[in-house]
């Protein structure tokens, strides 16, 4: 199924290729992430998950900014109504935001973030839950929910996978903000780019690079390496093993070895098995 991507009421969406473009598009709030936002962006990943054109998506920022966090006004809308029958609307809100991270964290697609200007709060989260993160010498990182009285609640466990235990209470504690070169060296970010062209330049670079991997096998990877994180090696032999075993037999697998042996480059186009 090839999904027609149209531009929503705050995410602009293009398809290029086996790229899905997603951009945030608030620029009056530095691209403040409201629940339409979440919304659009779950729907986003939803439709490019059963897309079979799409094999990578790419989150960046309009005008410069990537996302300065939540959207004050929603969460004061949500303050301002009652709390009926156990339904808090405040946890409500936050709990969707958590379930966009997660979505994201999950998906078998590849995901790749372009930084720039602004990222706080949220945006900082979805930083964290990317596969590769790139940004500018701009790029302005700040964790401040705990110097504005909030908690970084829903971002918690991915700030921990990204910048491990240590790291992550330092910036929750501090309200953190660092610049792009302290990000890079936390690993936050995986590549630091002088400007936006060079920026544009590494994004084209690493999506060449994911094109180049087959589609399923960075699937099934993914999925390996996030159990990897929780569980002890012992207890991955033999699951390891039976999912090394479905991609060496798969046509993914086929090809894969036949153009490595005719020193070609493989058509995963071509192929239509799902594992």
């Amino acid at each position: 199924m090839n999904m027609v991507y149209g531009n929503l009421s705050t995410v602009n969406r293009c398809r290029v290729g086996n790229v899905l473009h997603l951009t945030l598009n608030r620029p009056e709030s530095r691209n403040a992430m409201s629940i339409t936002m979440v919304d659009e962006l779950l729907l986003s990943l939803q439709q490019a998950e059963s897309d079979a054109s799409v094999r990578i998506i790419v989150l960046r920022g309009a005008n410069g900014h990537f996302c300065s966090g939540g959207d004050i006004k929603d969460m004061a809308a949500a303050r301002m109504q009652p709390e009926t029958e156990g339904v808090d609307a405040i946890a409500g809100v936050n709990a969707r935001f958590g379930q966009l991270c997660l979505a994201y964290a999950r998906t078998p697609l590849a995901v790749v973030v372009a930084l720039e200007g602004t990222v706080m709060g949220g945006g900082f989260g979805l930083a964290c839950v990317a596969d590769v993160a790139l940004a500018s010498a701009s790029t302005d990182f700040r964790l401040p929910e705990t110097s504005i009285g909030l908690v970084p609640a829903q971002i918690a466990p991915f700030l921990v996978e990204r910048l491990g235990y240590s790291e992550a209470k330092r910036l929750a504690v501090t309200g953190g903000r660092i610049g792009a070169q302290e990000a890079l060296s936390l690993r936050l970010i995986h590549e630091l780019h002088a400007d936006a062209a060079a920026l544009e330049a590494a994004l084209q670079a690493t999506i060449n690079q994911i094109v180049q991997c087959a589609p399923n096998a960075v699937a099934a990877s993914k999925a390996l390496i996030a159990r990897a994180r929780l569980e002890p090696p012992q207890d991955l032999i033999a699951d390891a093993a039976a999912v090394f075993s479905r991609a060496a037999r798969s046509a993914e697998g086929m090809e894969g070895g036949a153009a490595f042996l005719q020193k070609r480059r493989p058509a995963w186009s071509n192929l239509n098995d799902v594992q």
